[in-house]
């Protein structure tokens, strides 16, 4: 009883610190307040500058997936002390970028983007062993630090970017990046096999809903509910990051307002990317993954729909705080949905490799938008064709369910069968 508690009192101290570690890795989405003095001091383009970013978003998508692979055989502290390194590392190494875009390109993008996917992957496949009675809420709770890391960052890069200046400011963030992630790394650790809470056991619900093995990755990806899995993550991205491509134009033309006030309702409705991660994460729990993605996508259908029509400010802002909701609902969810479905044993390649679907949204949505937007001359269309994805996108969270035992068994054999015919070879 005294062990199960101590695992109980340190399994709320690993979450704390996974999100913490989530909070530092989160801070690459403060990217844009580095845009202008970077394009101002050495003369490179925004397009140039913007580059940055989109490498290190891709590389951290890829590189989530080897860290998942790599912490199934190495743990995750040694794959979450190895991302903390290079993370901080890049992004001091950025510091020397005077007039070298490609060593920014390579230090920020590739050596920092590295290490925020390896790093990323870890809190959430830990925490999910350790709290099997709260999936969506750990979960949600992790990557909400992800969420919230831009706007701590946010406030404080701009003001060392304003009294030490743009690299020194780099040099100074890599240092409290490693720092940070090194020392909150350092905890994150599987709990022992077989542990579960004191006196819990899953409720009639959740045992419909698991899956009654844990799958190997080779496993999952047989299956049609990993692929469905992937395609909610997709179309939940795609809607909300067209978004977060274009809100402040969006909101300039819509409704009629200033850059400043534009850039203001950015800051508000940015919060709901954060908010949304633990509030749906944590509704998943009382009302099923499933039908939260089926209640994110209607609101979604609704809210897409009338945006045009809001002129005014306040309103635009809050239809936009919602959105954003969803949008970090989305990756708050997503989770405990893999681990549900899958088991939690290999939740990080598993879910690592679903993480491509981020990536892909990040093409698909903002592309859609623009072009719907250049073609029409206004956003209305390309609003209402989002409105109308999610509404045919609905079915997909009504129709998935967890794969069938015979499906179960099937991945398992596959599993099994090479060790048992190498037996046979080997008597």
């Amino acid at each position: 009883m005294m062990e199960n508690h101590m695992s109980n009192t340190s399994r709320w101290g690993i979450a704390a610190a996974g999100f913490l570690l989530q909070m530092a890795l989160g801070a690459v989405y403060a990217w844009s307040v580095f845009r202008v003095p970077l394009a101002k001091q050495f003369h490179w383009s925004i397009e140039e500058v913007t580059l940055t970013f989109t490498i290190s978003i891709f590389v951290l998508g890829v590189s989530a997936f080897f860290g998942g692979l790599w912490l199934n055989k190495r743990g995750p502290r040694v794959v979450a002390l190895t991302g903390g390194f290079l993370y901080g590392l890049g992004v001091f190494l950025a510091s020397f970028s005077a007039n070298k875009l490609w060593w920014f390109y390579l230090s920020y993008g590739v050596i920092g983007g590295i290490g925020v996917g390896f790093s990323y992957i870890v809190p959430v496949a830990v925490l999910v062993k350790w709290f099997p009675d709260r999936r969506g809420l750990i979960t949600g709770i992790a990557v909400g630090g992800f969420g919230a890391g831009a706007l701590v960052t946010a406030p404080v890069a701009t003001r060392l970017i304003q009294s030490v200046g743009v690299l020194q400011t780099f040099a100074y963030l890599g240092i409290a990046y490693l720092v940070i992630t090194m020392a909150t790394g350092y905890l994150m650790q599987n709990p022992p096999d077989g542990w579960k809470p004191a006196g819990w056991s899953p409720s009639p619900t959740q045992t419909t809903q698991r899956a009654a093995i844990d799958y190997t990755l080779n496993g999952a990806l047989k299956t049609w509910q990993w692929w469905a899995l992937w395609a909610l993550l997709f179309l939940n991205t795609s809607a909300g990051i067209s978004i977060i491509s274009q809100e402040s134009p969006m909101f300039q033309e819509i409704a009629k307002v200033s850059a400043v006030v534009a850039a203001g309702m950015v800051g508000i409705a940015s919060i709901g990317n954060a908010v949304g991660r633990i509030f749906w994460a944590w509704i998943s729990d009382a009302i099923t993954r499933r039908w939260t993605f089926v209640t994110m996508f209607l609101l979604q259908v609704v809210l897409f729909w009338i945006m045009p029509s809001a002129s005014s400010a306040a309103i635009l802002t809050v239809l936009t705080f919602i959105i954003l909701m969803c949008y970090g609902g989305g990756f708050g969810t997503m989770p405990a949905f893999t681990a549900d479905y899958f088991g939690s044993k290999n939740v990080g390649p598993i879910y690592g490799l679903m993480l491509t679907a981020w990536g892909s949204a990040s093409a698909f949505g903002p592309l859609l938008i623009a072009h719907l937007r250049q073609s029409s001359g206004s956003y209305a269309s390309g609003l209402h064709v989002i409105a109308c994805i999610m509404a045919i996108s609905t079915l997909l969270p009504v129709l998935v369910s967890p794969p069938k035992p015979v499906a179960a068994k099937v991945a398992q054999m596959s599993r099994v069968a090479p060790a048992t015919h190498s037996k046979r070879r080997a008597g």
